[in-house]
């Protein structure tokens, strides 16, 4: 199966790595495009995935394709792209893109589903929520779903809790292990803190680790500054950071 990204930022990229990383896809059963060539062809020659000339090419190419582009940018890749996107099972981890506005947008024909993913997946402890609402078929659910957790933990939540819950798991452990001790002591409290907690990568160290491990990937990154989390916010949340 040929999986195409339109968008290749940060969090495309950890997705990459992981599926390298456990083999569950084929670096060379990956496709991305983004317009900044140089870039593009650079990640490309590091992480072993085939860098498409245009949006159309790459969907064209692609059995399933992943929406990882920036939130802006969405509605002019849909305009370039819309004839042939229905014919193709898409995952959008574009932030704020979920299964309702891209109905209002392509119509009921599309098959689709939101996604928010971790960036902790690049070592396999990712966390993905997947919006229970959607219209992929049986077969391309599963599929989805197994792309996902080999390299993390899947989770399947109501429309209205996905901002939320992406809060909790893509600002990182560190965050919800302060949201808990701060409950501790108050039952109810409490209950919530182990709500939230369920959310969160399996181990404290998954940034860091990921930190690390792309520091591994591109010795430059070990530079005065050090790494910067995706999307800039600690954790690494950042959904399509970076078309």
């Amino acid at each position: 199966m040929k999986i195409g990204f339109i968008g290749m930022g940060h969090m495309a990229q950890a997705l990459v790595r992981g599926w390298n990383a456990t083999r569950q896809q084929e670096a060379e059963e990956i496709l991305a495009y983004a317009p900044h060539r140089k870039k593009l062809l650079d990640n490309a020659a590091r992480l072993g995935f085939t860098a498409a000339d245009s949006p159309r090419d790459l969907v064209a190419a692609s059995d399933l394709v992943i929406m990882a582009c920036k939130p802006y940018q969405v509605e002019s890749v849909l305009s370039e792209t819309a004839d042939l996107l229905q014919e193709k099972p898409l995952l959008s981890i574009a932030l704020g893109w979920d299964f309702a506005r891209y109905h209002s947008v392509l119509g009921s024909a599309q098959r689709v589903r939101y996604v928010m993913p971790s960036t902790p997946a690049e070592v396999g402890e990712g966390v993905f929520l997947l919006e229970d609402v959607h219209s992929l078929t049986e077969e391309e659910e599963e599929v989805s779903r197994l792309l996902f957790a080999g390299i993390g933990k899947v989770m399947v939540m109501p429309s209205h809790l996905m901002g939320i819950a992406g809060t909790i798991s893509g600002c990182g452990p560190a965050f919800a292990d302060m949201i808990i001790e701060v409950c501790a002591g108050q039952p109810d409290a409490a209950r919530r803190g182990q709500a939230a907690a369920r959310y969160r990568p399996p181990s404290g160290g998954t940034q860091g680790r990921g930190v690390l491990a792309r520091r591994q990937h591109d010795p430059r990154r070990h530079g005065a500054g050090g790494a910067r989390p995706a999307g800039g916010v600690p954790g690494g949340g950042g959904c399509g950071d970076g078309l």
